[in-house]
């Protein structure tokens, strides 16, 4: 695959090579990837001529559909600077991400337009405003008067791909196309969200690893419910089907809807976060219904617990492989593990195995450290073995966040020929075999007067348990002088009893790394991340149970 200027003309390749093939199949609609970039090229001209200049920071606010693929990478072709942030992040924190990427046009569905006017998002910046639906009581355009202007504008400006020569066949870059190509908002679920910044040839590098690791070919059909896979498999000529979901609580799928749909169409490939496999694989315990067209699952965002694993095999062939690769929005993919790896993986190893490092990308341990480290160094690396910080160097590795230096100066380490590494802010190790095991967030760790504790490995072990859902450790107190707390969310029916509490401290007490473990709390609902759905907001967790222990309760 080459390196492509614009990731947009990826698009125009396919519609060069399978113009026929559908692209996307969303609500009863279709669209074949011929039709797709023909308006992908009506909507970047019409972009144009309504103002959206190249370079420009446009606010993308619509959820997956064909016309959220469309305007992606219509934008990408205009020249635009995408800001997109996860709608469910919460309104505070929208407004703070909105006020700090500064974009100069909104463009989104009513209720997003209803939003940004009536709770002020933006305002001093915003200048151009597009409706991708009905307009209400605000002004600006709407996407048909996009088409229409889209329309007027002559082939041969730019936002149509032609081949360089008669006798190449090969798509020319666009005539409009910024190094920067995106600003994405992480989750935020250790901290305030930051704006991670994308170029475009870190999408086409990201398109690449995926394509070759997967062996991706088009013409297979794939149900992504995170719309950043979706823009993907679409770019890598799959046909992506869009099920009816609200995908920021992918935990809340419907599973029946999910298992026809992918049986209706014989999807090969499912992209869902651990929430989502959690809730389709029970659904399939219960029911018995199976997914024979799968050759491929794919789940990411955070750890997926083996008993979910365990869960969703049962729905799928034999031959069909399950993998986790491991990243994060500022780098990603950095690593990769199929269920038929952990099923061969020694017990009893600390962490959870996230698996060899993706061909193009380098990962090292480093000793861990809260502090800027301003120039990589060998000295940096922790011994065989040892747990440390995880830091990556590749391809898809983002420069900075955007308006960001403190953030950008904490989380990356300049080498000494100008690359750049960027701390995952996790914790891990590396086997004997070059395998990354991931230990839980840097930032989680818990420091007592004994030594550290990380929350993957001490989880683990209380997880082993039957009656519990997921365990959470925390720390009360000061650094350095912890006090370790595990919090506990049971399983359903399960209900907590001195029984139940002596059951878990007996199985931390056998074990070196939660001997000292003393203090358990039950929770009936973990808080989780918007994005996943999965990660567990240890810092909600350790307000609360401080509470608890002010009040005096110890279980």
């Amino acid at each position: 695959m080459p390196d492509h200027k614009n990731i947009s003309s990826l698009i125009a390749g396919l519609a060069a090579s399978r113009p026929d093939t559908p692209a996307i199949i969303s609500g009863g609609g279709a669209i074949s990837f011929g039709e797709l970039e023909a308006a992908v090229a009506l909507h970047a001209a019409g972009l144009a001529r309504a103002g959206i200049k190249p370079g420009m920071r446009v606010a993308l606010m619509v959820p997956p559909s064909i016309d959220f693929v469309t305007l992606t990478f219509a934008l990408f072709r205009a020249g635009a600077v995408l800001v997109l942030i996860d709608p469910g992040i919460g309104l505070a924190n929208m407004r703070a991400c909105l006020e700090e990427a500064r974009p100069e046009a909104f463009v989104g569905v009513p209720k997003a337009q209803a939003a940004r006017l009536l709770l002020r998002w933006a305002r001093k910046s915003l200048k151009i405003f597009i409706t991708a639906g009905g307009k209400w009581f605000w002004g600006g355009l709407t996407l048909n008067d996009i088409r229409r202007l889209g329309a007027d504008n002559k082939k041969g400006t730019g936002y149509f791909f032609e081949p360089e020569s008669p006798n190449e066949n090969k798509v020319a870059c666009p005539l409009f196309s910024s190094g920067t190509a995106a600003i994405l908002f992480t989750s935020g679920s250790t901290g305030a969200p930051k704006g991670a910044v994308y170029t475009h040839s870190m999408f086409a590098a990201q398109a690449r690893m995926l394509k070759e690791y997967f062996s991706i070919e088009p013409g297979a059909y794939s149900v992504p419910t995170f719309p950043l896979f979706a823009l993907f498999d679409v770019a890598l000529g799959l046909t992506i089907v869009i099920p009816e979901m609200d995908f920021t609580r992918p935990a809340a799928a419907d599973p029946e809807m999910l298992s026809a749909l992918i049986n209706k169409y014989g999807a090969a490939q499912l992209f869902g976060s651990p929430a989502l496999l959690d809730t389709l694989s029970r659904y399939g315990e219960k029911s018995g219904a199976a997914l024979p067209s799968l050759t491929r699952v794919i789940s990411c965002g955070a750890p997926v617990s083996p008993a979910v694993i365990k869960r969703i095999k049962r729905m799928l062939p034999d031959e069909t492989r399950i993998f986790t690769p491991y990243g994060a929005t500022e780098a990603l993919p950095v690593s990769c593990v199929s269920s038929e790896e952990l099923d061969a993986l020694e017990p009893g190893q600390p962490g959870i195995c996230v698996g060899r490092t993706w061909k193009g990308m380098e990962t090292f341990i480093i000793k861990i450290s809260d502090a800027p480290i301003l120039s990589w160094s060998e000295d940096l690396l922790v011994k065989e073995g040892e747990i440390g910080e995880i830091a990556v160097k590749g391809p898809v590795v983002s420069g900075e966040y955007f308006g960001r230096a403190e953030s950008t100066a904490l989380a990356k380490i300049k080498g000494p020929g100008g690359e750049l590494y960027h701390r995952m802010g996790d914790t891990g190790w590396k086997d004997k075999e070059s395998r990354v095991w991931f230990c839980g967030r840097k930032s989680h760790r818990v420091t007592t007067q004994e030594g550290t504790l990380f929350t993957i490995p001490c989880e683990a072990v209380f997880n082993a348990h039957p009656g519990v859902r997921r365990s959470a450790l925390i720390g009360t107190g000061q650094p350095g002088r912890q006090t370790p707390v595990l919090c506990v969310e049971l399983e359903k029916g399960r209900t907590a009893s001195e029984t139940l509490t002596s059951e878990l401290l007996g199985l931390g007490a056998a074990h070196k790394h939660t001997k000292d473990i003393k203090t358990i709390f039950y929770h009936p609902c973990f808080p989780v991340d918007i994005r996943h759905n999965a990660k567990i907001s240890r810092e909600k967790l350790a307000v609360w149970a401080e509470h608890r222990l002010t009040a005096g309760s110890r279980t």
